[in-house]
């Protein structure tokens, strides 16, 4: 992911100290004395944990740099963390081999954050479909493939996952994982309320950012590798396509890319974005097809070694800009 954009607030600097040290490093499991250890399944999770929690919080992530979340495969040193934590975030259908982990091993101590994010079935298509299957029709947000070939990864149905790409919907998962903190570790409720409510009101700006930011665009649609940026669409008056469905590196049917290239034809559609994580020659080829640009529009997934020292906070700044200069909005 690409240059950052950096909080100005005094009241930011010990959180991003906080955030910035060690992203994405799970060498941090075990015991940390008096400090509350708490594992995140992603980096959407850990940002929240290391941000509220500040230096009363031990945070591991299950999801090492560069590793895809829907691709996770728990190390057995893993599951152990999970069985010593005391806190388990995760958000469950998203990676099944958290959410199994978490069921056998330490169950008392995981805090599913989906209720939280209210998520909602956003016509973004999570199901496996055989070639020529039509999937059903979508909501205002999306525009729906035409048919997939692709593992059915996600297990909660049609609801979409990425609750993190919505600021307002990420500002609710943070209050909750700062409430679920207090409740399991009262004697530093102080910290964790101050810190939330330091995060809360960066995420706060960030929603004022994207609104005034797409308010008056020339192009309201945008191709994305996959369909992480449902919400993200929605609440910003947009249209997304997606090549592929949840799984980004899911090989999209002749069909489908047929069906991307007239929409990116018909509605002038400037740019194929494509994200980090994943190989971009499907993007690519699309856009050298229909003589379009390429460019990065991350779904914050996690990090890797490259954006080691981004946040999520940059990162979707980041998204903001390349999105105003993919849709020439003033």
């Amino acid at each position: 992911m690409r240059s950052s954009s950096r909080a100005v607030v005094a009241g930011l600097a010990a959180l991003a100290l906080v955030t910035l040290a060690g992203c994405g490093d799970d060498a941090a499991s075990g015991s940390g004395g008096d400090k509350l250890d708490v594992v995140a399944s992603f980096y959407p999770l850990e940002f929240i944990a290391k941000s509220v929690g500040g230096d009363a919080v031990n945070v591991t992530t299950l999801t090492a740099p560069g590793v895809e979340p829907h691709d996770l495969e728990l190390t057995p040193k893993q599951v152990g963390t999970i069985s010593a934590a005391k806190l388990v975030l995760f958000e469950k259908g998203l990676q099944p081999a958290a959410d199994e982990a978490i069921d056998q091993n330490n169950k008392d101590a995981g805090f599913d954050v989906a209720p939280a994010a209210k998520l909602e079935a956003t016509g973004a298509d999570f199901e496996e479909h055989e070639e020529g299957e039509s999937a059903p029709s979508t909501p205002t947000g999306t525009v729906k493939p035409a048919a997939y070939t692709e593992p059915a990864a996600h297990t909660g149905g049609d609801l979409d996952p990425h609750f993190w790409l919505d600021p307002v919907r990420y500002a609710g998962v943070v209050q909750a994982v700062t409430d679920k903190l207090v409740a399991v570790d009262a004697a530093h409720a102080d910290g964790y309320k101050q810190r939330a409510a330091t995060l809360l009101g960066e995420v706060g700006k960030l929603d004022t950012e994207f609104k005034t930011g797409l308010a008056d665009c020339q192009l309201k649609t945008f191709v994305t590798s996959h369909e992480a940026f449902a919400y993200l669409a929605k609440r910003y008056g947009l249209t997304m396509v997606g090549i592929a469905g949840l799984t980004p590196d899911a090989e999209p049917t002749p069909a489908r890319i047929k069906e991307v290239q007239d929409i990116v034809r018909k509605q002038k559609v400037t740019t194929i974005f494509y994200e980090e994580l994943v190989s971009p020659k499907v993007a690519e080829s699309i856009a050298r097809d229909v003589h379009v640009k390429t460019a990065v529009l991350s779904p914050i997934e996690g990090l890797s070694d490259a954006n080691s020292q981004e946040t999520y906070l940059s990162l979707m700044r980041e998204n903001l800009q390349e999105l105003r200069k993919a849709n020439s909005c003033a």
